[in-house]
């Protein structure tokens, strides 16, 4: 009994002397255990898998899972939600899938997002370039939301590709009602067989089932905690649409194309750079960690400010040889450092202006320039340059 009525649900452990318990509607509560009444329930079989019986009329897909939880089941032991990788599990947790293409996996690693490093970038983009090369008309990658901007920016970066790479994530996992999983697996698998040529992110456009928004890979942010439309272009629009449950793919004037590009591969990244985000009464100090590292994107005040304070320790980072590029940490507008005073001394002491890159979208980018180019000048310069999307010549009208 809890707040006088009696509810039911799964024991999943014990913390702080209370019964962490998730009721059936999926939330977890915590009771006193002595208000429990406590029934062994058996574990229910595992549920019988999908024979993969291809449709030769339908498209061929990849699914290369980092770990997301966007085809996931209870696990009634614990309690707790399990991922699935294989193809088998996948169709059995969202049967409409195989109405839209036939599939093979890779189960790349099995990770929290915000434990994903370069390395694995680096294997993500290969295990990505050989599913390409196969023949596959599509890629999708599994993905947890908290850091999957990080990982569609930099297979931007490092995959030129002539088909869809589409990265989809779920907000809410599969064992409650408002779960967003089957329908943005289902957007994704669409996109992915869709005219589409280069790489994006695929997640509700809405807090409804209505639709789901293509977002490219470098102009794309998480916005919200947990709200189902948390995904946003920055600086632009969605690059498509895909309405559901019709499974309908709209793409905009600016979306690359399929077989537009040819596939290719550059793999190299410079792991020895930073980001950090200036704030009032930052100390100098502060950047005497990023001694000795190639890059340090600041994320600085409006049109790209630090304190004045700071602008000699800047001056020695890029005096040293680090490449400093400035960026905003408003959503919308760009850098521009030839207004303020404060500005302009930036621009003298060596500091790059980063446009209107979003901040995590400039560190990728450095990391990839200073994987494949070795002189920091041509390496400044192709900060500057808008190489997959990720400047815009111009800010969108009340952008």
């Amino acid at each position: 009994m809890t707040g006088g009525q009696k509810k039911t649900g799964t024991y999943i452990t014990g913390r702080d002397g209370m019964a962490v318990v998730k009721l059936d509607s999926g939330y977890n509560i915590g009771v006193d255990p002595d208000s429990c009444t406590f029934i062994e329930r058996p574990v229910p079989a595992s549920p019988k898998k999908t024979p993969l019986i291809p449709d030769r009329s339908l498209p061929d897909l990849a699914i290369v899972s980092t770990g997301g939880t966007i085809a996931s089941r209870i696990d009634y032991r614990t309690g707790s939600v399990t991922s699935q990788v294989d193809a088998g599990d996948i169709l059995t947790a969202i049967p409409e899938l195989a109405k839209v293409a036939n599939y093979r996996t890779t189960s790349l690693s099995t990770i929290l997002s915000e434990n994903m490093t370069p390395s694995i970038w680096q294997d993500l983009a290969r295990a990505v370039y050989d599913e390409i090369k196969s023949g596959v008309a599509g890629v999708i990658i599994t993905h947890g939301t908290d850091t999957m901007a990080y990982s569609a920016s930099a297979l931007s970066f490092m995959l030129e590709t002539p088909v869809p790479v589409v990265f989809v994530g779920s907000q809410r996992s599969a064992d409650r009602p408002s779960s967003d999983n089957a329908m943005n697996a289902v957007c994704a698998a669409s996109a992915a067989t869709s005219d589409l040529g280069e790489v994006a992110v695929v997640m509700h456009a809405t807090t409804n089932d209505d639709r789901c928004a293509i977002h490219r890979g470098t102009r794309v942010r998480k916005m919200h905690t947990s709200r189902r439309d948390a995904f946003r272009s920055i600086g632009i629009d969605p690059i498509g649409f895909v309405d559901y449950p019709s499974r309908t793919v709209t793409l905009g004037s600016m979306a690359v194309r399929r077989g537009i590009k040819k596939l290719a591969l550059h793999e190299n990244l410079e792991e020895h750079c930073g980001l950090v985000q200036f704030y009032p009464g930052m100390s100098p100090g502060i950047l005497d960690a990023f001694c000795g590292y190639r890059g340090l994107v600041i994320a600085g005040t409006g049109l790209g400010h630090t304190s004045t304070d700071l602008i000699p320790s800047l001056r020695s980072l890029i005096d040293g040889g680090t490449i400093v590029v400035m960026t905003s940490q408003c959503m919308n507008g760009r850098v521009c450092d030839r207004v303020y005073d404060t500005g302009r001394d930036l621009l003298n002491a060596g500091v790059i202006e980063g446009g209107d890159m979003l901040p995590e979208v400039a560190l990728v980018k450095m990391m990839w320039v200073l994987g494949n180019e070795k002189d920091p000048k041509r390496a400044g310069v192709l900060m500057q340059k808008n190489l997959v999307g990720e400047c815009n010549r111009r800010s969108a009208h009340g952008l």
